[in-house]
């Protein structure tokens, strides 16, 4: 994919420089993605953060004071902004936007008062990169994982003809499950085209928020249900392998995608046990040289969030582990391994990514990157 020049950007040798920086927001600070947020930004090279909002209850507080007993982040809190004090995340919407370029939004409301409150910033021409999920089946936001789908964002014209926005728009993150497998079967499904799969997710705590010391009954135990995360495994691929038509994104028709998903004693990383079947069955030396290969449409931008290496394959029978491979790449790869031949589907595979840094703070800070080199931020 070919990036054009703009005022705001030049390149040197394939490497995008961006000559603007810009300010941004965490809408949804004082949660645990809005806090990974925090810690992601805190020295990013292009964004700088100049507005914190939350809920009315922490309004008025500084940073620090509101998560004072609730920081959740193994780093500490970020002095440059422990002392921004906090806006209401749904009344100050217009003093937000005279502060900031774009925002993030991590907020924990119910989907329609989400949708609500992320129209309403776009309208005030604050775009927003989202890491909730009430957008994803909006026809004409796109939700991106750059290393696949980039060209998602060209829908962003048609959307903000529907808003009557020049500059707001939405642009939304996938479920953080989703980042461990659909990666791997990415480069499969274009070059031997995908029939069925079967994916079983083994989710970490951080994935709800949660922490061992907030959520005791996970520890010694697995509970066989997260709510609505098995329709978003299923629905959601079909979304990322979609393309624009008439100003939507139209939903691929296949593979058909089947899933079970479980909540593991597991701190950070989400993991999966992946089936797949094709139309025409690969090798399995093929399947390894794909993914050692892959560069996806972004690779040679390097943006400042993005990995080295976006998949990476273990060949020892062992791995990839949660507590042992999660943080490769900065957090920003997806480690798989166990690659062999299955008896009922074509393959089976167990794959592996950090949730709450390539599956939605991390992914949606490198979707902003993409962005802002794109120019939908100016």
């Amino acid at each position: 994919m070919e990036f054009l020049p703009a005022t705001n950007r030049r390149k040197r040798k394939g490497l995008v420089v961006l000559m603007k920086n810009y300010n941004v927001g965490i809408i949804g600070a004082t949660g645990m993605v809005g806090q990974r947020f925090a810690t992601l930004l805190e020295n990013h090279p292009w964004f700088h953060v100049t507005a914190l909002a939350a809920s009315g209850r922490s309004a008025g507080q500084t940073y620090r004071e509101a998560v004072e007993g609730r920081w959740k982040m193994k780093t500490p809190l970020p002095e440059s902004m422990a002392d921004l004090v906090l806006y209401d995340a749904t009344n100050d919407i217009d003093k937000i936007a005279e502060k900031v370029d774009f925002v993030f939004c991590a907020v924990n409301m119910p989907k329609a008062e989400i949708r609500a409150l992320e129209e309403a910033y776009a309208k005030k021409e604050v775009p927003v990169v989202s890491n909730n999920s009430a957008h994803r089946g909006t026809p004409d936001v796109p939700m991106i994982v750059p290393e696949l789908n980039a060209d998602h964002a060209e829908v962003i014209p048609f959307q903000r003809k529907r808003l009557g926005t020049k500059k707001g728009f939405i642009a939304v993150k996938s479920n953080c499950s989703l980042q461990s497998y659909v990666p791997a079967l990415s480069p499969l499904k274009d070059a031997f085209g995908l029939k069925s799969v079967l994916a079983c997710t083994y989710q970490a705590i951080s994935g709800a928020g949660k922490t061992f010391e907030t959520f005791p009954e996970i520890v010694d135990n697995v509970i066989p249900y997260i709510g609505g995360e098995e329709e978003k495994s299923e629905q959601e691929p079909l979304k990322l392998w979609g393309h624009i038509e008439n100003g939507v994104i139209v939903n691929a028709d296949g593979p058909v995608i089947t899933s079970q998903c479980l909540r593991v004693p597991v701190s950070d990383g989400h993991t999966a046990a992946v089936f797949a079947s094709f139309e025409k069955k690969p090798t399995i030396e093929e399947i390894k040289k794909i993914w050692a290969e892959f560069k996806g449409p972004i690779h040679d931008l390097h943006l400042p969030s993005a990995p080295q290496q976006f998949i990476h394959y273990f060949e020892e029978p062992d791995r990839p582990q949660a507590k042992l491979d999660r943080d490769m790449d900065g957090g920003m790869g997806v480690e798989v391994g166990r690659l062999r031949e299955d008896k009922l589907f074509d393959i089976k595979f167990v794959c592996l990514s950090h949730n709450t840094l390539l599956g939605a703070a991390g992914g949606a800070v490198l979707t902003a990157e993409l962005l802002a080199v794109k120019g939908y931020f100016d």
